[in-house]
């Protein structure tokens, strides 16, 4: 036997709420993981219905993504942040700019 939950979405409790459009999101639930889910729902469970724990987990799944970036960008930008001054080299717009001009005639041709 499965079991459905109809989730509508709280966008005024979601972070970024303009990532998420869905009106609803139906769930189906079977076996052990439907039991798990009524334990968290039940009158002795942290959530008051099963929609508020989906919406929970999506949060913290979202969150942890979010700081899973975060921390690959971190991680990205170390070595400049830790690199010796005699490491960076003087750059200045304008060396730049005709930098990407001759590589972009180069490109073209």
């Amino acid at each position: 036997m499965s079991h459905s939950l109809d989730i509508l979405w709280d966008n005024d409790t979601l972070p970024h709420k303009e990532l998420f459009m869905a009106e609803g999101v139906n769930v189906r639930f079977a076996g052990e993981l439907q039991r798990f889910v009524q334990q968290r729902t039940s009158a002795s469970g942290l959530y008051s219905s099963a929609s508020e724990y989906i919406r929970d987990l999506v949060r913290h799944d979202y969150e942890r993504e979010e700081q899973r970036k975060w921390q690959w960008l971190r991680q990205e930008l170390q070595a400049g942040a830790t690199a010796d001054a005699s490491e960076f080299v003087a750059l200045d717009a304008d060396s730049i700019i005709g930098e990407a001009k001759k590589r972009r005639k180069k490109h073209d041709r």
